[in-house]
């Protein structure tokens, strides 16, 4: 069996090409934002390509192009933007409908988007992002701090991560935190702004590959991820295995967090009482969480149960 793996999303695809079966043929097909790139090249790799099946991050032009290739069995892989926010576009909503009902499957990375896939597929499944383990493992923590060092680690985006609101909370608690925020996202400027209007200094952090990011989480006591969509981000899952406690906004509401033990945090007085609170405890049960449901053991193995269900 042949896979072709087209496009990526937060570094899934990799992970899931690299712990795939070595009996498995693979095939990954990347493109980068030029124009050039994401259309009439990406048509002709897509066009080229020949495999047993095909497998797409990312619900825009690239699983549309590969649908109307002809490219079967496909599985359209959706990561979070294109159901929240594009498939309600005048014009790109068109092709994300289009391939939620064209694929022979339709797979979703986080418990938030579940819902809207089911409306048009009631196959939709849920399937855990991995966490490259190999990666991203736990170092231990640098002792004799005065202050606790916290990562703002999601990208600087109001109203998808709420950094607006985890801002206004450690500005709360300035003098107990040493806060540095990765140099990333629309509203980085803006949240530079906010921080300074409020008394908050940052320590701008620039942003490296996906493998230093880890150096970051290292130097860290606690990582904040998003708090407002209330799903585990990659950003949430990769810190936690690399040995840091994190607090992130993940719903109670979802069954597949049920587990996770730091739920519905995503007040600016429920941010402040985690940092306050963060213990390694608290990192030990997200870890054994992590592990239970993030390992990329588990995730491939439903995943080829997926395959083996659309082959």
């Amino acid at each position: 069996m042949k896979i072709v793996m087209i496009n990526d999303c937060a570094f899934v695809g990799k992970t899931l090409l690299k712990y795939l079966p070595s009996n498995i043929g693979k095939q990954s097909i990347e493109r980068t934002r030029g124009l050039w790139s994401k259309t009439v090249k990406l048509a002709y790799k897509i066009w080229r390509a020949e495999g047993d099946l095909y497998h797409v991050h990312y619900l825009l032009q690239d699983c549309y192009v590969a649908s109307r290739l002809g490219k079967k069995p496909l599985i359209g892989h959706a990561h979070g933007s294109d159901l929240r926010s594009t498939l309600n576009h005048p014009l790109w909503g068109k092709l994300v409908k289009h391939n939620l009902l064209h694929c022979n499957k339709i797979v979703v990375s986080t418990p938030d988007i579940l819902d809207i896939a089911n409306r048009f597929r009631e196959d939709a499944e849920y399937l855990p992002n991995p966490v490259d383990m190999k990666l991203f493992y736990p170092k231990p923590f640098i002792p004799l701090r005065a202050k606790k060092h916290v990562l703002i680690a999601s990208v600087s985006n109001w109203s998808v991560k709420g950094t607006d609101i985890i801002i206004r909370a450690l500005s709360r608690i300035k003098d107990e935190v040493e806060v540095s925020i990765i140099n990333y996202g629309r509203d980085f400027a803006k949240t530079i702004s906010l921080a300074s209007s409020l008394g908050l200094n940052l320590n701008v952090l620039p942003k490296v590959s996906h493998e230093r990011v880890r150096e970051y989480y290292w130097n860290s006591d606690v990582v904040i991820d998003g708090v407002k969509l209330g799903s585990l981000g990659v950003v949430s899952l990769e810190a936690i295995a690399c040995g840091r406690p994190v607090i992130v906004y993940a719903s109670s509401d979802y069954p597949q967090y049920k587990s996770f033990p730091l739920r519905d945090v995503n007040t600016e007085e429920e941010i402040v009482n985690a940092v306050r609170d963060i213990t390694v405890k608290l990192w030990e049960k997200e870890y054994a969480y992590l592990k239970e449901n993030h390992s990329p053991e588990g995730t491939i193995q439903k995943l080829l149960n997926i395959y083996q269900s659309v082959l």
